[in-house]
């Protein structure tokens, strides 16, 4: 199908929304995206670019600006609390996969550049209240907080975990807590961290921490159990000795990074159902608004950008708006549902409490990377070797 001259509206200026109005746009699709803020900006935050995520990227023609704007991570360290190092993944013996660490504001304004270069028209402030799936014989509509209306071909909500189009097409959301919170903070790297993550495991907790912008910063994202409920969302500021307390038995090298921290954020940790309708009446969800995930793969991104393009690849690729649709629903599905459930395990394996049990798993993982280190390294290679740009 030729998508010349479609008028798509996308709902949403983060990342799988910029992402799919530019894939769009490069078609030749007339794409407006609305956005509640009065800026296409980004709280600080940093995040990470796995090699399916940089696939899409490049395939976008951003992929030489993602390289210089972010730092490429040569190894993953996992480590113990209080003894160091367990077990180091040398990701640059892995030539044709290449991870990133960025921060959020600059892969923002780097996808915005992009988006509108492409054409596509940017309307800030924009507070969307509802949107109407297409009935018989119409098109959507959106249905903005001034009272107006925008109707168009294709509507795309890539607005995130309280979407106003998912219930459109789903119901309303019950997600539920899982008695894990998590704090956010970007500090100056004034430890002299190299070009690599570090994942420190302790009991009911952990804690990841890599450089950003040329290493003048470092991220970092902390995960406590517990069962004090905390509000979900980014933009929660919290004490940072509250920060510092959750992890106050914890080994030199946590502390020296705990130290620098002057502003952080907390917010809980909620699992939401996969959406059970991706698409319907001329509408589709996108991003975490169709499969919010919590963050134990560093997914979130990277899965919002495989969504983009292949929305993009369906539409082109059949004759209809509604078969291009259903063609992307079932070509997402059931590897975005896998991705999550696999981020969703993940988190047990670093809060393991009672001692003999984490030392023996320890002992293990220092085995395994001795006796077979690239199994250690490809052992997610059916994520990080997807390339999303290369068809269903």
């Amino acid at each position: 199908m030729s998508l010349l001259g479609m008028d798509t509206v996308v709902i949403g200026g983060g990342i799988g929304g910029l992402a799919v109005a530019r894939a769009l746009a490069m078609r030749g699709v007339q794409v407006t995206l609305l956005e509640q803020a009065e800026a296409l900006r980004e709280v600080g935050a940093g995040l990470q670019i796995s090699p399916n995520g940089f696939a899409v990227l490049r395939a976008l023609g951003l992929g030489e600006v993602l390289t210089r704007t972010s730092v490429q991570a040569q190894a993953v360290s996992l480590r113990d609390y209080r003894k160091g190092e367990v077990l180091r993944m040398d990701l640059s013996k892995l030539e044709d996969q290449k991870y990133h660490f960025v921060h959020r504001a600059d892969l923002i304004e780097m996808l915005a550049y992009g988006a509108r270069e492409a054409g596509v028209k940017v309307r800030l402030l924009q507070n969307v209240t509802s949107v109407e799936p297409a009935a018989a014989g119409a098109r959507p509509v959106v249905h903005l907080s001034n009272g107006s209306r925008i109707e168009a071909d294709l509507v795309v909500g890539a607005d995130g975990l309280h979407s106003k189009l998912r219930p459109a097409l789903n119901g309303e959301d019950k997600p539920f807590f899982t008695g894990q919170v998590a704090w956010r903070a970007v500090v100056p790297n004034h430890v002299g961290r190299g070009a690599e993550a570090w994942l420190h495991m302790a009991p009911g907790r952990h804690l990841v921490s890599y450089p950003l912008r040329d290493f003048s910063a470092l991220n970092i994202v902390a995960v406590q159990e517990r069962q004090d409920w905390a509000e979900e969302g980014w933009a929660h500021r919290d004490d940072p000795e509250n920060l510092r307390r959750a992890f106050a038995d914890c080994g030199s090298e946590m502390q020296n990074i705990l130290g620098l921290v002057e502003e952080v954020h907390l917010w809980g940790l909620f699992r939401h159902p996969v959406a059970q309708h991706w698409q319907g009446g001329q509408t589709a969800l996108l991003g975490d608004a169709a499969h919010p995930t919590l963050p134990f793969l560093a997914q979130g991104a990277s899965m919002a950008l495989e969504d983009a393009w292949a929305l993009a690849e369906e539409l082109a690729g059949h004759d209809s708006i509604a078969a291009g649709l259903a063609g992307y629903e079932s070509r997402r599905k059931t590897r975005a549902t896998k991705v999550i459930n696999a981020a969703t395990g993940n988190a047990w394996k670093y809060h393991l409490r009672f001692p003999p049990l984490r030392g023996a798993a320890h002992l293990a993982l220092r085995m395994m990377g001795k006796a077979a280190p690239d199994r250690m390294l490809h052992q997610f290679d059916w994520l990080y070797c997807h390339d999303e740009t290369r068809g269903a």
